[in-house]
């Protein structure tokens, strides 16, 4: 793994200097008031290799730009029920924080159908929980635990993962490339849970492709993993699918509130709908608010993200015809080996 130097840091400010007027203003949503760990991100990201991440980052701030993503905040996505149907069909929140003060962010990737709008939608909603995250949950974060929080860490439930979520893997690509291109090195930790299988499989021939820093980063767990989770957080803060052994994505109530972070009832979703709402009649004083999805320009997936994909898609049909099968196999668990 690179380490960054004040050197290679240096030298990116330098760079970062002669950037027009409308990036350094866009780069200020970036950073947040901490332009020195940004700069840092998308070194680690590069490797270390400064002119690489210069390229990088002028390339996201351009992105920004031509998508509008400053003010994707502002721009929520309704009727409501339309949303609803969005988190009901992509299964993401956030269940607390670690003992560390870093964000637990929920991920039903087993799950989620992506059947109940465009892909654009699906597009828009993951780009405003990454400015929710970077706007207004790190620095509540950072206030809250006293010093500067700027990663997050994911637990993903594999849950019900079958052949059909072949069928998402243009969509999924697409949100992985963006964040890759757009939001390096945000997640501290991703932690896999409740893995079938077919999981175990995949997982063989897509590990050695993964870079080190990102094969670092990826944990497998026993089970639901709540022992091991337990270790870094409280159990308040455990997603859902890991309070109980076997519960998988089950949704259940606790005192009379949803203890399901994935559903629109959660705290954690009402306050996000609520701010897009908010946002957008700050933006737009004088005139409705306009149904319709906000379209963002899809990025081309860099080699190893194709790649990668191309070899998941691989071994799901390696695996279905070996077998003849297309059935969730999620009652066969795999070890944390």
């Amino acid at each position: 793994m690179v380490f960054i130097t004040e050197d290679m840091i240096k030298q990116f400010q330098m760079l970062m200097e002669e950037i027009d007027e409308p990036l350094k203003k866009t780069f200020q949503n970036v950073h947040q008031g901490y332009p020195t760990e940004s700069l840092k991100r998308f070194l680690k990201a590069r490797e270390g290799n400064v002119s690489k991440a210069h390229k990088m980052l002028v390339d996201c701030l351009n992105w920004r730009i031509q998508n509008e993503i400053d003010n994707i905040l502002a721009k929520p996505i309704i009727p409501t029920d339309l949303y609803r149907g969005l988190r009901d069909s992509h299964l993401i929140g956030m269940s607390g924080y670690s003992r560390e003060g870093l964000p637990v962010i929920a991920v039903g990737v087993g799950l989620s159908t992506f059947d109940k709008a465009s892909i654009h939608y699906y597009v828009q909603s993951h780009i405003q929980m990454n400015e929710y995250r970077d706007h207004v949950i790190l620095p509540s974060a950072t206030k809250k635990f006293g010093r500067h929080i700027s990663t997050c860490i994911k637990v993903l439930d594999m849950t019900g993962l079958k052949l059909s979520a072949l069928n998402h893997i243009k969509l999924l690509t697409i949100i992985s490339t963006i964040d890759d291109l757009n939001y390096p090195e945000k997640t501290d930790t991703y932690y896999i849970v409740n893995a079938p299988y077919i999981f175990s499989a995949c997982w063989k021939v897509v590990r050695p492709l993964l870079q080190e820093r990102t094969r670092k980063k990826v944990q497998v767990l026993s089970g639901s993993g709540r022992d091991e989770l337990l270790k870094i957080m409280d159990y308040a803060s455990l997603p859902h699918f890991c309070k109980r052994e076997g519960s998988g994505s089950s949704r259940y109530s606790t005192n009379g509130t949803t203890d399901d972070c994935f559903s629109l009832d959660h705290s954690f979703h009402q306050q996000l709908y609520n701010y897009t709402m908010e946002q957008a009649k700050l933006l737009e004083v004088d005139a409705p608010i306009k149904q319709g999805s906000f379209h963002v320009d899809f990025p081309e997936p860099d080699q190893e993200d194709a790649k990668i994909a191309q070899t998941i898609e691989k071994e799901f049909q390696r695996f279905g015809n070996q077998n003849g099968l297309s059935n969730s196999l999620r009652d066969v668990k795999i070890s944390a080996d």
